[in-house]
């Protein structure tokens, strides 16, 4: 199972005892809130797609958006993302669980700048029900992301 995978990786990290695990689905940015009782923007939804044949994942504030024109820029293709089977192959978890934890050695990781403008964040940990919160420079190290990127639209950039 992928939750076993992340919380092995937090068990080396000595942080596994951070995993929240929930009675209830925290598959969607809403449902994570209301499991979490945060603001959805604090969700940091973890996005996969297929950019020239490779798997990436774009981690991205809970009310943020893709923004085509911006991820058509940085990456050189329009945004396909990946179908729930592809997910779960090429990346190591399936939807509702995706994480940029324990993913597969091939996969790409980006940060949006969207999650900057918070101090902690909750992404899953490979499975529908479960979550730990993050500072943003220990989101920076636990997801071994390749960079931070600008490809989302529709949040607010001021709030804290």
């Amino acid at each position: 199972m992928s939750i076993e995978k992340v919380r092995a990786y937090f068990k080396e990290q000595n942080m596994e005892d951070r995993i929240q695990e929930f009675d209830v689905s925290s598959a969607t940015v809403e449902l994570a809130a209301a499991a979490l009782r945060c603001e959805p923007q604090r969700i940091a939804k973890t996005l996969s797609f297929l950019v020239n044949g490779k798997a990436i994942l774009i981690v991205a504030a809970g009310d943020a958006r893709i923004d085509n024109p911006k991820y058509k820029a940085q990456f050189g293709a329009k945004a396909k993302m990946l179908s729930p089977s592809d997910a779960e192959t090429l990346v190591g978890h399936a939807v509702g669980g995706v994480c940029p934890f324990a993913v597969k050695e091939d996969v790409d990781v980006y940060l949006d700048v969207s999650l900057k403008r918070f101090e902690t964040v909750f992404p899953a940990c490979g499975s529908s029900n479960s979550a730990i919160e993050l500072t943003i420079p220990e989101l920076e190290e636990h997801s071994r992301h390749c960079g931070w990127v600008d490809v989302c639209k529709g949040y607010c950039a001021s709030e804290s």
